[in-house]
């Protein structure tokens, strides 16, 4: 299996098909929250990623049962550094959904697979709880076993389930953040963290996390689908 050679693109049957299974995932309650899990490791890496970028110095990731995450990390509590940290969350999952089609238009499916399998390597030495290490891994062992075992049809229709769900999966939570705020709910939530850093609304934060997903989801779905 030769890594940087690109592959055939798939049937438009299959790309349209595992775009459909992700939304069959993502808006049913029971599916999406047992589905969630998998955006939270993305929105808690998100927030590392970032923060060893910007030089904070990264001391801890958490993943509960109940979706939520918490990634801690020391450095200034001011300034860019932070803020670009807690922005990174919610927008973590929509970017990697448009990196994950750029690759997949190209062909690369299985850079696509072996950049996840690593990406959640390295996220897994940093994660300090039961259930977090429990979730990471078992999503790891399922791209690598895909990635090797899966014949290359396989391969590509599960890449392509994963893209769209980090695409269509990535707009659900600043939604579900905007009516928990609504009913006074998340007083500590990214948008207001960050809104106490820069004295711009929570509310225009929110907005940015929704153009965000939504901008990803129109220009990754129109590289899926090869338009």
């Amino acid at each position: 299996m030769d890594l940087f050679s690109p592959q055939a693109p798939p049937a438009e049957w299959l790309v349209i098909a595992t775009g459909v299974a992700a939304l069959a995932v993502t808006v049913p309650r029971r599916l999406w929250l047992l589905a969630r899990n998998a955006i939270t490791i993305t929105h808690e890496g998100g927030h590392a990623l970032v923060a060893l970028a910007v030089g904070r110095r990264l001391q801890a990731i958490r993943l509960h049962s109940d979706t939520s995450g918490l990634t801690v990390t020391r450095g200034r509590p001011t300034g860019l550094g932070v803020v670009l940290m807690l922005a990174a969350g919610y927008a973590a999952a929509p970017l990697l959904g448009l990196g994950g089609a750029a690759l997949l238009g190209a062909g690369h499916v299985t850079v696509l697979l072996w950049l996840a399998t690593a990406l959640l390597l390295a996220m897994l030495v940093m994660v300090r709880n039961a259930y977090g290490v429990l979730s990471v891994v078992l999503t790891g062992t399922l791209f690598v076993l895909v990635s090797w075992l899966a014949p290359a049809e396989v391969r590509a229709g599960f890449a392509y389930a994963v893209v769209w769900f980090l695409l269509l999966g990535g707009v659900r939570p600043p939604f579900e953040l905007q009516s928990k705020r609504r009913h006074g709910g998340a007083p500590d939530s990214d948008a207001d963290q960050l809104s106490r850093l820069t004295h711009v609304p929570a509310g225009v934060w929110l907005a940015f996390f929704h153009t965000v997903s939504l901008s990803c989801l129109i220009g990754g779905g129109t590289w899926l689908l090869g338009y």
